[in-house]
């Protein structure tokens, strides 16, 4: 079977803590982010509505699009970039 790796790609991302979500909702500049539940935020995507909750990652992709990851996906697929 073929197998494949993933392109390095830059993105931006901010963690949500749980008492940044104002932060968060100016970082990415998109209304469709809102206080959704009891310590979590409801993000906007391309594929829907998904929930962010404190210890995710809110991260900006390629095209601009916003979305959450979880904090051992963001750990195993992402580093961070110098300058």
């Amino acid at each position: 079977m073929p197998k494949y790796r993933k392109k390095p790609v830059v993105i931006e991302a901010m963690q949500y803590t749980g008492h940044n979500a104002v932060e968060v909702m100016a970082w990415a500049n998109l209304p469709e982010i809102t206080e959704a539940f009891e310590g979590g935020i409801e993000i906007a995507t391309l594929e829907g509505t998904m929930r962010a909750v404190p210890g995710d990652w809110v991260i900006r992709g390629v095209k601009g699009e916003m979305y959450p990851c979880k904090p051992d996906i963001f750990a195993a697929t992402y580093e961070p970039v110098e300058g």
